[in-house]
């Protein structure tokens, strides 16, 4: 689980800021993939009402599952965060094979970038998604699985070479990362989520409202559904 203490400056869009930060020390989120175990899974306090957390934000969310199911999950992740990539990869399928898919469970993933080249990923997958909102989760889980190549000093070419195979040319890279708009409407919904929400690291989630931060299992977070599902 990562602390938001990192993002408290407001990200802006540069190609060449990614790179300083980068090599300024973003490269241990890369170290921490590789060495830093999952942490627990740690409740965080009162819930929030549903109806709060589903108002507009700057950017639309991208759901997943049905609009009528009867549990909601909202996730707050961070590109950069090991945590975060773990759960895409461990937790998440199963989590989608079980529950959304079934029409049990709407998942909704937001960005809550701890660092600048978290916001350019988030920027990445919000351009691949134009015309294609599968794209978007499509880029997510490319971004996370392969976060160990891009968390890096110079994260430019390798989140060049991964666009490229999602379809971007180097002319539509680079427009992406100059969309001042996309990032504005990232920092927004960020920002959203430590005033309104109080989420403080990543990955924050939220189960009909109540809320639970860290790397949870596909077991307990069954236990939170379960409940809401036999009530």
């Amino acid at each position: 689980m990562r602390s938001s203490k990192t993002a408290q400056t407001r990200l802006r869009s540069n190609r060449g800021l990614f790179e300083m930060a980068a090599a300024a020390g973003l490269t241990i989120a890369g170290l921490l993939v590789l060495g830093d175990p999952p942490l627990p899974v740690l409740a965080q306090g009162a819930g929030v009402p549903v109806n709060e957390l589903m108002a507009d934000e700057a950017l639309p969310d991208i759901a997943l599952g049905a609009s009528n199911a009867p549990v909601t999950i909202i996730e707050y992740a961070s590109m950069t965060c090991p945590h975060c990539a773990h759960f895409q990869e461990t937790t998440f399928p199963e989590l989608k094979k079980r529950y959304i898919d079934a029409g049990k469970v709407r998942y909704i993933f937001r960005e809550f970038p701890l660092d600048p080249l978290a916001g350019a990923a988030f920027m990445l997958a919000r351009c691949a998604s134009e015309g294609d909102k599968g794209k978007y989760y499509a880029m997510i889980d490319t971004l996370f699985r392969q976060q160990r190549l891009w968390a890096v000093e110079k994260p430019i070419p390798p989140l060049l070479a991964i666009a490229k195979q999602a379809g971007f040319t180097q002319q539509t890279f680079d427009a992406c990362l100059a969309n001042q708009k996309v990032l504005d409407g990232i920092e927004s919904v960020r920002q959203r989520a430590v005033n309104q929400f109080k989420v403080q690291s990543t990955p924050t989630f939220f189960v009909n409202g109540e809320p639970v931060a860290g790397d949870i299992s596909i077991e307990e977070l069954a236990k939170l559904i379960e409940r809401y599902l036999k009530g």
